[in-house]
């Protein structure tokens, strides 16, 4: 999914590093002219002045047309980091040179790109750090560019309602706990999830692994079916949140993050249990990321 970023009708203008250094020529030159009295020394510092004026408009110009989208961002791990692919659309007649796109909300992430040619897109990928846990917007995109002579800058903001989320780091005892049953059921049952016997189909969820579509029943005209599998357990995997023997929240919340990653690895069907939420227990890529995301997003 994409969301284009809004854009805003003024571009700021200020000035670079490289500004100072040219008002510093034109005082020195000006300076050496009208202390000799040199002909010369006039012309260079109106045409150094001329030039530098006749930028401006090329400056802005430069900016104009441009429009930005954000792609969906995957989730991550608290400490790993965030990819934020952004795709910078030039709408106008003309070519755009040297744009640099940046995240100012969220550190110095900052890419450039040296060219879009009229009504073609260029694409970039941002990247940031994952810092906290939880759900998180990016805010706003900032386009930059400073061509031609790179003695003003013209700034354009996009706000961005993009929002993507930070899984819990995954830390603690690396072992999994015992198998534990809700209320005493008998301790041999078959779970559902990506064991080795078929169990049947049922309807394809959009997100699943689509390694146990059932492809044959495609080819006959059907629609699209998953095959069920069971796999023999001992009795039910729930990872507790009350179970966890630790003071800290956050440790609490890695140390589950780990047993999660642990029982997908494992391929032995867990549940998750969380002072607001009960998951059941299943196996899977989308099962893995709910409880993820209900690990990321507790409070």
């Amino acid at each position: 999914m994409r969301q284009a970023a809004p854009s805003k009708s003024r571009f700021p203008l200020s000035p670079t590093t490289s500004f100072a250094g040219l008002l510093f020529v034109l005082v020195a030159i000006w300076y050496a002219a009208s202390s000799q009295n040199n002909a010369a020394s006039y012309l260079l510092l109106f045409a150094l002045a001329s030039v530098s004026l006749v930028s401006i408009p090329w400056t802005f110009s430069n900016m104009g047309g441009l429009q930005a989208t954000v792609e969906s961002v995957k989730p991550a791990f608290a400490g790993q980091e965030i990819s934020l692919a952004v795709e910078v659309t030039n709408g106008s007649r003309g070519t755009r040179y040297d744009i640099a796109v940046a995240l100012p909300d969220l550190g110095d992430a900052h890419e450039r790109i040296d060219e879009i040619p009229a009504g073609k897109a260029a694409r970039t990928v941002l990247r940031f750090p994952a810092a906290i846990r939880g759900e998180h917007e990016v805010g706003r995109l900032q386009l930059t560019s400073a061509y031609p002579l790179g003695f003003l800058r013209v700034v354009k903001q996009l706000p961005s309602p993009q929002r993507y989320v930070v899984y819990p780091k995954p830390a603690g005892e690396q072992r999994l706990p015992a198998e534990t049953s809700r209320s005493g059921q008998s301790s041999s049952r078959r779970e559902f999830g990506e064991g080795d016997d078929f169990a049947g189909v049922r309807a394809y969820v959009r997100g699943e692994s689509q390694r146990h579509i059932d492809w044959k029943a495609v080819a006959r005209g059907q629609a699209l079916m998953t095959k069920q599998f069971t796999a023999e357990s001992d009795g039910l995997l729930y990872l507790d949140f009350a179970a966890v023997r630790l003071d800290d929240l956050e440790a609490r919340l890695s140390q589950l993050t780990l047993w999660v990653i642990e029982a997908e690895r494992a391929r032995r069907p867990y549940g998750l249990r969380l002072p607001a939420i009960e998951i059941p227990p299943s196996l899977g890529e989308p099962h893995l990321h709910r409880c993820l995301h209900a690990l990321a997003l507790f409070k």
